[in-house]
């Protein structure tokens, strides 16, 4: 099977995006435990308790896990 220069490129876009959705998720994990060392308390025991203001910052997170995702597939789509 002959590959044309178009499938070489999808092929490559789609990597791209597989590792950058992969660096994108580690930065995050990377983040939270970061804040969950540098803070004076532990974020799942707060979170337990009902903190919102705690549970603010975990949402941003995801928030940030979310746009990371979504503007790296969509620019390894253009």
């Amino acid at each position: 099977m002959e590959f044309d220069w178009i499938d070489l490129i999808m092929l490559r876009n789609f990597i791209y995006a597989i590792f950058g959705v992969m660096v994108g998720v580690a930065s995050s994990i990377f983040t939270y435990k970061l804040i969950n060392r540098t803070t004076h308390f532990d974020i799942p025991n707060e979170l337990e308790k009902g903190n919102l203001a705690v549970g603010i910052v975990v949402g941003g997170i995801f928030i940030m896990i979310g746009l990371i995702v979504g503007l790296i597939i969509g620019m390894s789509l253009n």
